[in-house]
């Protein structure tokens, strides 16, 4: 996926503090030189920017294939009018960064986002120190380099003690090796497709009766349209009834995808498109007789 003229300098806003995980994949998918960050304090926040113009595209964490969906950024689809470009997929490698001086011998705390306190708890937990939840990695990092203590850590990526001169103490202290984020990148519109591998996102509810959602999902299956995500979420105004996200392989422009989203329609108490995109490379691992070894 590209927007317009490759020289001009695309703006895309994403949550948390520059040196973010998702800005790390912003230059991942768009280039170091190419694209121009736009910090949000709140996923909502990225969405107001874009609809507002003070951004081109918005890029979204969805899921993790350690902590699972990420179900506010799913909730936030479903109520904006905005739709999926691509997607991109993130290696996750948590660091330990403290203030110059500082060694690992002198670290008692440990703050970070909970999510990655949890993803590196079986390290914490051998070296002793004690985690403290922070508003995220690269702000825990930030507040850090303003404010140094001689006792204190942080974990956040590697682009963050670049951004805030610290000094990484451990690398890749994760518990899991294939800790991976997906992020969407969303905008306005839709982007014209030349990949052969290409995913559609939507999100519809069923009615409530017996092989409902059986009879939905048969209208893939009967076009042998690959799916590689279903999962329900509360509708936020109507309580104790749900809405199914559902990823599946092809693009809504075929005619086979087309013909299963038609016969969706005609099925579903509601339908909404998310978009179609290009597919991004599937991470693969290699197993050893030690660890897993990550292949992009």
């Amino acid at each position: 996926m590209m927007a317009g003229d490759k020289k001009s300098v695309i703006r895309v806003a994403f949550q948390g503090e520059q040196g973010a995980f998702s800005e790390e994949a912003i230059y991942q998918h768009f280039g170091d030189e190419e694209a121009q960050t736009v910090p949000q304090h709140t996923f909502e926040g990225i969405f107001e920017s874009i609809e507002e113009g003070q951004a081109d595209f918005g890029i979204l964490p969805v899921e993790n294939s350690v902590a699972g969906s990420i179900n506010k950024a799913y909730d936030l689809l479903l109520e904006h009018d905005l739709r999926v470009w691509s997607e991109v997929y993130l290696r996750v490698r948590h660091n330990l960064l403290a203030a110059p001086g500082t060694t690992l011998e002198d670290v008692q705390i440990v703050k970070s986002h909970p999510q990655a306190l949890a993803q590196c708890e079986g390290y914490l937990n051998k070296m002793g120190f004690k985690a403290i939840p922070a508003y995220d990695t690269a702000g825990s990092a930030k507040m850090l380099s303003e404010k140094p203590e001689p006792d204190v850590a942080v974990i956040a990526g590697a682009l963050t003690a670049q951004l805030y001169g610290l000094k990484i103490l451990a690398a890749g202290i994760e518990d899991l090796q294939w800790n991976i984020t997906r992020f969407f990148i969303i905008g306005h519109g839709a982007p014209a497709l030349e990949s052969e591998q290409t995913k559609t996102s939507l999100v519809f509810a069923v009615p409530h009766r017996p092989r409902a959602l059986y009879d939905c999902l048969g209208e893939f299956a009967q076009r042998g349209l690959n799916l590689t995500k279903l999962e329900s979420r509360p509708r936020r105004n109507r309580p104790w009834q749900y809405v199914f996200y559902l990823d599946c392989e092809g693009d809504w422009r075929e005619s086979h995808c087309r013909e299963a989203i038609m016969g969706l329609l005609s099925r579903a108490v509601f339908v909404k498109l998310l978009g179609s995109y290009r597919a991004a490379p599937k991470p693969k691992f290699t197993q050893t007789s030690q660890e897993h070894i990550l292949q992009i």
